[in-house]
């Protein structure tokens, strides 16, 4: 397995991003990649370890030690092969996927793990180049008619699926272009278009048909999909964002994370966006610390915020592992990302009380510092500290706080689909809904999740599609996690 001694003798290394005063001028990608030669010495150090938990911390369950191996001995055709039997696209998450995987690499007990995520977006771009990624169109035809709704990351990958299954397969996307949250969400600077792109073109030539501005439940009734597909499986997210129901909300200038950053987006992609939401000579409040947030932060820096402040509700997580927190789960510990590095005041334990403004504009933040303490019945609450009561001037307030599930409206309520405890559509172990004929995955199945979930899902969706449809499936099922 790579070289046998190569964790012993050869240092994890990454290659370096673009410096910060340089990429905070454009939106593309900051960065790099590493020589071969340097990226060849890195699969190297993917150890013998015998069980390889890495597979367990990847939700696609990705091969990772034969991919690694395989790049060592510059093997890359084969190594793209490995890489594309478990996941669609990995050029998507070789950029924005945070690398369980890494987490549980056996080397990360006690040493810096394989730089994993950095050798999987090598492979498949070096895949790209040489020509080796084409159209895998099925030998034959089902017959069947499948429409998917949602284009992001669980959706496609689904779709694609069912394609090379030989099913007929229509995707239908609210939005003017392909993509999901991958397209309109998730900056350019993380994901440069370009990379879906490709991927829908290819997607074409394997008989996938991808329908825009189509709000199936709204401007396309459901019935319809119903009468016209043999299986219908929803793919559409968790859209509806979390708000913050206190004093002064309704002030301009306090928005959603998700109507802020697709405008940018869609700005980058050259569209008209009659007055945008803007960090351009403004003071920026960020309440969430996830990645949305992040996301955020990047943007806002990158259109000429003068100052951006990130608050988080929860306590500062710790710089290491800890006894709640053992090797190889994924660690809640504190993370710095590259829009960090490009500047922003982080502070933790901020309850945000109300806002306030002047002329119907926000221009203060009034909040508190929290403590965190263990009760006896070992819940964790928090509780105001008396004294710590501030204020913050302000002109753009961005809530990135999560999400709820998905929206009601459309498909989940024309069918009337189960719902589980948390208000996800409630699936059968096939992906199947409640309502015969009917899937689902993604987000709008388990919640918001990570790209390499959703691109799972949409895996294992097909399958009980496909299943539904054929009697039985030869859809390749990828490892559980």
């Amino acid at each position: 397995m790579g070289k046998i001694t190569g964790f012993l003798e050869i240092p994890r290394e990454l290659p370096p991003r673009r410096p910060v005063e340089e990429r905070l001028k454009d939106w593309r990608e900051l960065e790099g990649k590493l020589p071969e030669e340097k990226l060849r010495a890195q699969g190297a150090r993917c150890m013998d370890c015998g069980i390889p938990f890495c597979h367990q911390g990847c939700p696609l369950g990705n091969i990772i030690p034969d991919w690694n191996d395989l790049v060592y001995r510059g093997r890359w055709r084969e190594a793209i092969q490995r890489l594309h039997s478990t996941n669609n696209f990995p050029e998507f998450t070789g950029r924005v996927c945070p690398a369980p995987c890494e987490e549980a690499c056996v080397l990360n007990i006690n040493n810096d793990p394989v730089t994993i995520k950095q050798i999987e977006k090598q492979i498949v771009d070096h895949a790209w180049h040489e020509g080796w990624v084409a159209p895998a169109p099925p030998p034959c035809r089902t017959g069947k008619r499948v429409a998917v709704v949602g284009s992001g990351p669980a959706g496609l990958a689904c779709a694609q699926q069912l394609a090379r299954a030989g099913h007929a397969v229509t995707v239908f996307e609210r939005a003017d272009r392909i993509g999901g949250l991958l397209r309109y969400g998730i900056p350019d600077f993380k994901l440069e278009k370009h990379l879906i792109d490709r991927r829908m073109e290819q997607m074409r030539a394997e008989g996938v048909t991808f329908v825009t501005r189509a709000n199936v439940g709204v401007d396309l009734p459901t019935a319809q999909l119903r009468r016209e597909f043999d299986a219908l499986c929803l793919a559409g997210g968790a859209t509806q964002p979390r708000d913050l129901a206190i004093l002064g909300r309704e002030l301009d200038g306090i928005h959603f994370a998700m109507d802020f950053l697709p405008q940018q987006n869609r700005l980058v992609a050259g569209d008209a966006v009659p007055d945008p939401i803007s960090a351009r000579g403004k003071r920026v409040i960020i309440l969430g610390g996830g990645d949305t947030g992040s996301d955020c932060l990047g943007t806002s820096n990158r259109q000429g915020a003068i100052s951006v402040h990130q608050f988080e509700l929860l306590p500062r997580p710790p710089d290491q592992r800890t006894a709640e927190m053992p090797w190889p789960q994924w660690p809640m510990i504190f993370r710095t990302s590259s829009s960090h590095e490009e500047g922003v005041v982080r502070d933790f334990s901020i309850n945000t009380q109300r806002f306030s403004g002047e002329n119907g504009r926000v221009r203060k933040l009034h909040a508190v510092h929290l403590e965190w303490q263990r009760g006896d019945d070992g819940r964790v609450r928090m509780v105001e500290i008396r004294g710590s009561e501030f204020e913050m001037d302000c002109d753009l307030v961005l809530l990135a706080l999560g999400f709820l599930g998905p929206e009601r409206r459309g498909p989940i309520d024309d069918l009337g689909l189960k719902l589980d405890e948390r208000g996800n559509v409630q699936v059968d172990r096939a992906y199947g809904t409640s309502e015969p004929g009917v899937f689902a995955c993604g987000d709008l199945r388990r919640g918001q999740s990570l790209v390499v979930w959703a691109i799972w899902e949409g895996r294992e969706a097909a399958r009980g599609v496909d299943a539904f449809l054929m009697g039985e499936t030869r859809i390749p099922s990828s490892p559980m996690p």
